[in-house]
Protein backbone atom coordinates (compact mmCIF):
# COMPACT_ATOMS: atom_id res chain seq x y z
CA UNK A 1 0.00 0.00 0.00
CA UNK A 2 1.00 3.51 -0.02
CA UNK A 3 2.16 5.58 2.71
CA UNK A 4 2.41 9.47 2.56
CA UNK A 5 2.89 8.54 -1.79
CA UNK A 6 5.24 6.04 -0.86
CA UNK A 7 5.40 1.88 -2.20
CA UNK A 8 5.95 0.89 1.66
CA UNK A 9 4.62 -3.02 1.13
CA UNK A 10 3.35 -5.69 -0.96
CA UNK A 11 -0.19 -5.87 -1.65
CA UNK A 12 -2.48 -7.50 0.60
CA UNK A 13 -6.19 -8.53 0.67
CA UNK A 14 -7.07 -7.66 4.04
CA UNK A 15 -5.90 -4.44 5.31
CA UNK A 16 -7.87 -4.01 8.85
CA UNK A 17 -10.13 -6.29 10.47
CA UNK A 18 -12.87 -5.82 13.65
CA UNK A 19 -12.78 -7.27 16.91
CA UNK A 20 -14.10 -10.31 15.51
CA UNK A 21 -11.63 -10.96 13.02
CA UNK A 22 -14.09 -10.17 10.14
CA UNK A 23 -12.65 -8.34 7.06
CA UNK A 24 -13.25 -4.36 6.91
CA UNK A 25 -13.37 -2.42 3.38
CA UNK A 26 -11.43 0.78 2.71
CA UNK A 27 -13.24 3.95 2.74
CA UNK A 28 -12.70 5.35 -0.82
CA UNK A 29 -10.56 8.46 -0.55
CA UNK A 30 -12.32 10.86 -4.11
CA UNK A 31 -15.35 11.51 -4.22
CA UNK A 32 -16.04 14.91 -6.40
CA UNK A 33 -18.35 14.17 -8.99
CA UNK A 34 -18.91 15.00 -13.45
CA UNK A 35 -22.03 17.21 -13.39
CA UNK A 36 -23.72 18.57 -16.82
CA UNK A 37 -22.66 21.83 -15.69
CA UNK A 38 -19.62 21.93 -13.52
CA UNK A 39 -21.01 22.44 -10.00
CA UNK A 40 -20.57 20.45 -6.97
CA UNK A 41 -22.44 17.02 -6.76
CA UNK A 42 -23.59 15.32 -3.17
CA UNK A 43 -20.12 15.29 -2.26
CA UNK A 44 -16.50 16.77 -3.15
CA UNK A 45 -15.77 20.15 -5.01
CA UNK A 46 -17.47 21.50 -8.70
CA UNK A 47 -15.56 22.44 -11.27
CA UNK A 48 -16.14 18.65 -13.16
CA UNK A 49 -18.03 19.45 -16.16
CA UNK A 50 -19.85 16.51 -18.54
CA UNK A 51 -17.26 16.95 -21.53
CA UNK A 52 -17.04 14.49 -24.03
CA UNK A 53 -13.32 13.05 -24.07
CA UNK A 54 -12.27 14.84 -20.50
CA UNK A 55 -12.86 11.82 -18.92
CA UNK A 56 -10.73 8.17 -18.55
CA UNK A 57 -12.02 5.16 -16.51
CA UNK A 58 -9.60 2.93 -14.56
CA UNK A 59 -10.55 -0.57 -14.21
CA UNK A 60 -10.44 -4.35 -13.75
CA UNK A 61 -12.73 -6.86 -15.62
CA UNK A 62 -12.16 -9.51 -12.00
CA UNK A 63 -13.34 -6.51 -9.98
CA UNK A 64 -17.48 -6.25 -9.72
CA UNK A 65 -16.89 -2.58 -8.25
CA UNK A 66 -15.51 -1.57 -11.34
CA UNK A 67 -17.67 -3.41 -13.47
CA UNK A 68 -20.78 -1.65 -12.01
CA UNK A 69 -19.06 1.38 -14.05
CA UNK A 70 -18.30 -0.48 -17.21
CA UNK A 71 -22.36 -1.57 -17.14
CA UNK A 72 -23.30 1.86 -16.74
CA UNK A 73 -20.91 3.22 -19.60
CA UNK A 74 -22.35 0.92 -21.80
CA UNK A 75 -25.94 1.55 -20.94
CA UNK A 76 -25.70 5.04 -21.44
CA UNK A 77 -23.74 4.89 -24.30
CA UNK A 78 -20.86 6.99 -23.17
CA UNK A 79 -18.43 4.40 -25.08
CA UNK A 80 -16.74 7.53 -27.06
CA UNK A 81 -17.63 10.04 -24.49
CA UNK A 82 -14.98 8.13 -21.64
CA UNK A 83 -12.09 5.87 -22.43
CA UNK A 84 -11.30 3.45 -20.60
CA UNK A 85 -7.86 1.25 -19.40
CA UNK A 86 -8.02 -1.83 -18.14
CA UNK A 87 -5.02 -3.44 -15.28
CA UNK A 88 -4.29 -7.59 -15.81
CA UNK A 89 -6.10 -9.83 -13.58
CA UNK A 90 -3.45 -10.79 -11.30
CA UNK A 91 -2.71 -8.77 -8.66
CA UNK A 92 1.18 -8.24 -8.88
CA UNK A 93 3.18 -7.38 -5.49
CA UNK A 94 2.32 -3.58 -6.16
CA UNK A 95 -1.15 -4.46 -6.94
CA UNK A 96 -2.90 -3.48 -10.19
CA UNK A 97 -0.85 -3.71 -12.78
CA UNK A 98 -1.27 -2.33 -16.36
CA UNK A 99 0.31 -4.89 -19.31
CA UNK A 100 -0.40 -7.17 -22.45
CA UNK A 101 -2.65 -9.78 -20.45
CA UNK A 102 -5.25 -10.81 -23.02
CA UNK A 103 -7.96 -8.60 -22.07
CA UNK A 104 -5.84 -5.46 -20.63
CA UNK A 105 -4.45 -2.64 -21.65
CA UNK A 106 -1.50 -0.12 -21.27
CA UNK A 107 -2.49 2.99 -19.47
CA UNK A 108 -2.76 5.55 -22.98
CA UNK A 109 -3.23 8.59 -20.25
CA UNK A 110 -0.63 8.54 -17.82
CA UNK A 111 1.80 5.84 -18.84
CA UNK A 112 1.73 4.37 -15.62
CA UNK A 113 2.88 0.55 -14.63
CA UNK A 114 1.05 0.23 -11.83
CA UNK A 115 -2.27 1.73 -10.64
CA UNK A 116 -0.66 3.06 -7.19
CA UNK A 117 0.79 5.58 -9.98
CA UNK A 118 -2.04 7.20 -10.64
CA UNK A 119 -2.88 8.45 -7.46
CA UNK A 120 0.59 9.66 -6.18
CA UNK A 121 0.01 11.47 -9.87
CA UNK A 122 -3.21 12.68 -8.29
CA UNK A 123 -2.07 13.62 -4.66
CA UNK A 124 1.29 12.83 -4.09
CA UNK A 125 0.74 11.94 -0.24
CA UNK A 126 -1.58 9.71 -0.42
CA UNK A 127 -1.59 7.10 1.91
CA UNK A 128 -3.85 3.49 1.18
CA UNK A 129 -4.74 1.38 -1.24
CA UNK A 130 -4.74 2.08 -5.09
CA UNK A 131 -8.22 1.07 -5.51
CA UNK A 132 -10.57 0.17 -8.70
CA UNK A 133 -12.55 1.74 -10.17
CA UNK A 134 -10.99 4.97 -10.85
CA UNK A 135 -12.42 8.13 -12.76
CA UNK A 136 -9.77 10.21 -14.51
CA UNK A 137 -10.35 13.71 -15.56
CA UNK A 138 -7.59 14.39 -18.67
CA UNK A 139 -8.07 18.17 -18.41
CA UNK A 140 -7.83 18.90 -14.75
CA UNK A 141 -4.98 15.85 -14.36
CA UNK A 142 -6.59 14.48 -11.11
CA UNK A 143 -8.75 11.39 -9.64
CA UNK A 144 -12.50 12.78 -9.47
CA UNK A 145 -13.95 9.80 -7.92
CA UNK A 146 -12.99 6.20 -6.79
CA UNK A 147 -16.12 5.04 -5.56
CA UNK A 148 -17.59 2.49 -7.69
CA UNK A 149 -21.11 3.75 -6.47
CA UNK A 150 -20.92 7.65 -6.97
CA UNK A 151 -19.00 7.03 -10.58
CA UNK A 152 -22.57 4.34 -11.58
CA UNK A 153 -24.72 7.65 -10.45
CA UNK A 154 -22.77 9.91 -12.32
CA UNK A 155 -23.18 7.22 -15.78
CA UNK A 156 -26.71 8.13 -15.41
CA UNK A 157 -27.29 11.50 -14.82
CA UNK A 158 -23.92 13.38 -14.62
CA UNK A 159 -22.59 13.37 -18.39
CA UNK A 160 -26.09 14.78 -19.63
CA UNK A 161 -26.59 15.21 -23.03
CA UNK A 162 -23.63 12.82 -24.07
CA UNK A 163 -25.60 9.77 -22.60
CA UNK A 164 -27.85 8.04 -23.86
CA UNK A 165 -30.97 8.85 -21.93
CA UNK A 166 -33.86 6.18 -23.07
CA UNK A 167 -32.55 3.70 -19.68
CA UNK A 168 -32.68 5.78 -16.71
CA UNK A 169 -30.81 3.48 -13.76
CA UNK A 170 -31.93 5.66 -11.33
CA UNK A 171 -35.71 6.82 -11.83
CA UNK A 172 -37.28 9.30 -10.27
CA UNK A 173 -40.25 7.28 -9.06
CA UNK A 174 -38.27 4.11 -7.96
CA UNK A 175 -35.10 6.18 -6.27
CA UNK A 176 -36.39 5.13 -1.94
CA UNK A 177 -36.68 1.56 -3.77
CA UNK A 178 -33.52 1.44 -5.42
CA UNK A 179 -31.66 3.31 -2.28
CA UNK A 180 -33.39 0.47 -0.01
CA UNK A 181 -32.18 -2.60 -2.00
CA UNK A 182 -28.65 -1.06 -2.33
CA UNK A 183 -28.39 -0.33 0.77
CA UNK A 184 -29.58 -4.00 2.17
CA UNK A 185 -27.61 -6.14 -0.53
CA UNK A 186 -24.40 -4.10 0.08
CA UNK A 187 -23.37 -5.39 3.43
CA UNK A 188 -25.26 -8.62 2.88
CA UNK A 189 -24.04 -9.61 -0.10
CA UNK A 190 -21.65 -7.48 -2.26
CA UNK A 191 -19.64 -6.92 0.27
CA UNK A 192 -20.82 -10.32 2.26
CA UNK A 193 -18.76 -12.40 0.05
CA UNK A 194 -15.46 -10.73 0.59
CA UNK A 195 -16.55 -11.08 4.39
CA UNK A 196 -16.61 -14.40 4.16
CA UNK A 197 -14.08 -15.36 1.97
CA UNK A 198 -11.27 -12.82 4.05
CA UNK A 199 -12.54 -14.17 7.62
CA UNK A 200 -9.93 -14.40 10.12
CA UNK A 201 -11.78 -16.08 12.47
CA UNK A 202 -14.62 -18.56 12.45
CA UNK A 203 -17.20 -16.93 13.93
CA UNK A 204 -16.75 -13.64 11.54
CA UNK A 205 -16.95 -16.62 8.77
CA UNK A 206 -20.19 -17.69 9.93
CA UNK A 207 -21.55 -14.42 10.57
CA UNK A 208 -20.97 -13.32 6.81
CA UNK A 209 -21.90 -16.74 5.51
CA UNK A 210 -25.50 -16.61 6.68
CA UNK A 211 -25.67 -12.96 6.04
CA UNK A 212 -24.82 -14.23 1.93
CA UNK A 213 -27.41 -16.93 1.76
CA UNK A 214 -30.18 -15.25 3.86
CA UNK A 215 -29.63 -12.13 1.43
CA UNK A 216 -29.73 -14.73 -2.02
CA UNK A 217 -32.66 -16.47 -0.58
CA UNK A 218 -34.49 -12.99 -0.09
CA UNK A 219 -33.76 -11.76 -3.42
CA UNK A 220 -34.77 -14.79 -5.09
CA UNK A 221 -38.38 -14.15 -3.97
CA UNK A 222 -37.92 -10.41 -4.81
CA UNK A 223 -37.64 -11.91 -8.63
CA UNK A 224 -40.21 -13.66 -8.67
CA UNK A 225 -42.74 -13.07 -11.44
CA UNK A 226 -39.80 -10.26 -12.89
CA UNK A 227 -37.49 -9.44 -15.43
CA UNK A 228 -35.88 -6.94 -13.53
CA UNK A 229 -36.22 -5.34 -10.21
CA UNK A 230 -37.90 -1.88 -10.67
CA UNK A 231 -38.31 -1.18 -13.91
CA UNK A 232 -38.52 -2.82 -17.59
CA UNK A 233 -35.04 -2.17 -18.19
CA UNK A 234 -32.19 -2.69 -15.87
CA UNK A 235 -31.51 -0.11 -13.10
CA UNK A 236 -28.94 0.51 -10.72
CA UNK A 237 -29.79 -2.01 -8.73
CA UNK A 238 -29.88 -4.43 -10.76
CA UNK A 239 -26.17 -3.75 -11.93
CA UNK A 240 -25.10 -3.73 -8.18
CA UNK A 241 -27.33 -7.09 -7.98
CA UNK A 242 -25.31 -8.70 -11.33
CA UNK A 243 -21.69 -8.60 -11.08
CA UNK A 244 -21.89 -10.15 -7.97
CA UNK A 245 -24.42 -12.69 -8.95
CA UNK A 246 -22.21 -13.62 -12.17
CA UNK A 247 -18.58 -14.20 -10.29
CA UNK A 248 -20.03 -16.07 -7.48
CA UNK A 249 -20.17 -19.87 -9.29
CA UNK A 250 -17.12 -18.88 -10.91
CA UNK A 251 -14.94 -17.67 -7.46
CA UNK A 252 -17.19 -16.82 -4.38
CA UNK A 253 -18.58 -20.55 -3.92
CA UNK A 254 -15.05 -22.35 -4.05
CA UNK A 255 -12.57 -19.56 -3.11
CA UNK A 256 -14.33 -17.49 -0.92
CA UNK A 257 -16.11 -20.76 1.16
CA UNK A 258 -19.60 -19.69 -0.09
CA UNK A 259 -20.53 -23.15 -0.47
CA UNK A 260 -23.71 -23.80 1.03
CA UNK A 261 -25.65 -23.30 -2.76
CA UNK A 262 -24.50 -22.19 -6.07
CA UNK A 263 -26.28 -18.96 -7.75
CA UNK A 264 -27.19 -21.48 -10.56
CA UNK A 265 -29.13 -23.39 -7.98
CA UNK A 266 -31.85 -20.61 -7.78
CA UNK A 267 -34.06 -20.25 -10.45
CA UNK A 268 -34.70 -16.63 -10.37
CA UNK A 269 -31.83 -15.89 -9.72
CA UNK A 270 -30.00 -17.86 -12.89
CA UNK A 271 -32.86 -16.57 -15.16
CA UNK A 272 -31.45 -12.74 -13.93
CA UNK A 273 -28.61 -13.71 -14.58
CA UNK A 274 -28.90 -14.81 -18.03
CA UNK A 275 -31.42 -11.60 -18.66
CA UNK A 276 -28.99 -9.65 -17.99
CA UNK A 277 -25.98 -11.00 -19.96
CA UNK A 278 -28.62 -10.75 -22.91
CA UNK A 279 -29.17 -6.87 -22.65
CA UNK A 280 -26.99 -5.44 -25.29
CA UNK A 281 -23.29 -4.60 -23.88
CA UNK A 282 -23.39 -6.18 -20.51
CA UNK A 283 -21.63 -9.69 -21.59
CA UNK A 284 -18.73 -6.94 -23.04
CA UNK A 285 -17.88 -6.55 -19.54
CA UNK A 286 -18.06 -9.51 -18.00
CA UNK A 287 -14.83 -12.08 -18.91
CA UNK A 288 -14.36 -15.18 -16.86
CA UNK A 289 -10.71 -15.62 -17.58
CA UNK A 290 -9.92 -12.32 -16.06
CA UNK A 291 -11.98 -13.63 -13.34
CA UNK A 292 -11.07 -16.87 -12.69
CA UNK A 293 -7.08 -15.98 -12.78
CA UNK A 294 -7.75 -12.35 -11.07
CA UNK A 295 -9.51 -14.62 -7.90
CA UNK A 296 -7.15 -17.50 -7.75
CA UNK A 297 -3.97 -15.07 -8.07
CA UNK A 298 -4.36 -14.05 -4.58
CA UNK A 299 -2.08 -15.99 -2.84
CA UNK A 300 -3.14 -15.69 0.81
CA UNK A 301 -6.60 -18.05 -0.59
CA UNK A 302 -5.05 -19.99 -3.01
CA UNK A 303 -1.01 -20.46 -2.68
CA UNK A 304 -0.58 -22.65 -5.28
CA UNK A 305 -2.17 -19.84 -7.55
CA UNK A 306 -3.86 -23.20 -9.67
CA UNK A 307 -6.77 -21.49 -11.87
CA UNK A 308 -9.53 -24.29 -11.79
CA UNK A 309 -10.63 -24.85 -15.62
CA UNK A 310 -14.38 -24.29 -14.82
CA UNK A 311 -17.12 -23.81 -14.66
CA UNK A 312 -17.55 -22.03 -17.94
CA UNK A 313 -19.97 -19.58 -18.30
CA UNK A 314 -22.48 -21.16 -20.82
CA UNK A 315 -22.26 -24.15 -18.22
CA UNK A 316 -24.16 -21.87 -15.81
CA UNK A 317 -27.44 -19.76 -16.70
Amino acid sequence: MLVNGKWTEDWQPVQAKDEKGGFVRQTSSFRNWVTPDGRPGPTGEGGFKAEAGRYHLYVALICPWASRTLIGRKLKGLDEAISVSIVEPSLSKQGWRFGDYPGSTSDTVNSATYMHEIYTKADPTFTGRATVPVLWDKKAATIVNNESSDILRMMSGGFGDLARNEIDLYPADRRADIDAFNDRIYPALNNGVYRTGFATTQIAYEEAFNDVFTCLDWVEGELEGKRFLFADHPTESDIRLFVTLIRFDVAYHGLFKCNLRRVSDYANLGMFCRRMMDWPGIAETVNFDHIKHGYYSIESLNPTRIVPLGPALEELF
